[in-house]
């Protein structure tokens, strides 16, 4: 779920008020001492898709959500970073794998959760990997044999199941679209996710 909504002004310390600020459409919290506004949006997450010789380069998460459980490196967005140099990051933090990046892959917009998934396609610099602090193993997948029944998060799901696709029809295309909840089932459950509104973009790999 979105986080709960701040309570406190980050300028002043002050109690929020929920209201709509004149000018605006909608509820945010507002101070009740300074009148900042303060504005919530939504929280991007980069990662990597990394391939060698048939296989993909997955991550066994060490910390929950979903703890044990397999996913490409990926992780949020820091300040003063740019997509890119956070998916390089990341995938060092987790995989300890110096990569280049490739090209865009997917883009997925979680509004359930408030997040952006972007991910790009990356190859290894050099092929040395082994777990970051927050990952118990990382390993070479070959295609077909994927722990799909073990993969953490809807959104690993369907970014893998596109670049699946895209291989076995031999194209190179970016992908973006809105992950949305069929509002039943568990959160966590890839069945329980729709992505009705993709569209995808041929791409030419160099």
């Amino acid at each position: 779920m979105i986080d709960q909504d701040p309570i406190y002004c980050d300028q002043c310390g002050a109690s929020l008020t929920q209201k709509i600020p004149a000018g605006e459409d909608r509820i945010r919290g507002v101070c009740t001492a300074c009148d900042l506004v303060h504005y919530r949006n939504p929280r991007v997450v980069v990662g990597t898709l990394i391939e060698h010789d048939e296989k993909i380069l997955l991550c066994k998460r060490a910390i929950e959500p979903a703890y044990g459980a397999w996913t490409p490196p990926a992780g949020f967005l820091e300040l003063g970073e740019s997509s890119v140099e956070g998916a390089v990051r990341e995938t060092w933090e987790e995989a300890k794998a110096n990569v280049e990046i490739i090209q865009p892959f997917v883009s997925i917009d979680l509004p359930r959760i408030g997040q952006i998934h972007v991910k790009y396609l990356a190859r290894m610099k050099e092929p040395h990997f082994e777990p970051g602090p927050e990952s118990l193993e990382v390993e070479w997948f070959h295609w077909n044999e994927i722990p799909w029944d073990h993969l953490a998060f809807p959104v690993t799901h369907w970014a893998l199941r596109l670049r699946q696709a895209d291989r076995e029809q031999n194209q190179d295309r970016f992908h973006r679209g809105t992950l949305k909840w069929k509002d039943k089932g568990s959160p966590l459950d890839f069945n329980s996710y729709d992505l009705s509104d993709l569209q995808s973009y041929p791409l030419k790999m160099d």
